[in-house]
């Protein structure tokens, strides 16, 4: 059974950085596909950050040069490095992932059901 915790959500001013985790047990063996995706009140839920077999990652536009996202296998965790934060930053933050192929281990939208394993979200909030 797969199980994601993240943590390292806050208030932040603008400009400030932040440094979310991902505890993530239950994948052994294989490749998989992990990602940070964030939904704001009132707007869909949309990709941030992808990475695959630990070192093929992908980003939104939105976040690329801010963000790195990377992952440390052998403690099983996963990292969203932000920097440079703005207000449209904000919103609720969730790890996911899945035995999802190289392909589709991006943050397009379109290949969100790909993912099968969800935590539970931890909330960022910059201020301007």
């Amino acid at each position: 059974q797969v199980d994601l915790q993240e943590s390292g959500g806050g208030s932040v001013q603008a400009g400030g950085s932040l440094r979310l985790s991902c505890a993530a047990s239950g994948y052994r063996g294989g490749t998989y596909c992990m990602g940070w995706f964030r939904q704001a009140p009132g707007k869909e839920r949309e990709g941030v950050a992808t990475i695959y077999s630990g070192d093929v990652t992908d980003y939104a536009d939105s976040v690329k040069g801010r963000f790195t996202i990377s992952q440390d296998n052998a403690k099983n965790m996963v990292y969203l490095q932000m920097s440079s934060l703005n207000p449209e930053d904000s919103g609720m933050y969730y790890c996911a992932g899945g035995w999802v192929t190289s392909p589709f281990c991006v943050t397009d939208s379109a290949h969100m059901s790909r993912f099968a394993h969800w935590g539970q979200g931890t909330q960022v909030t910059v201020s301007s």
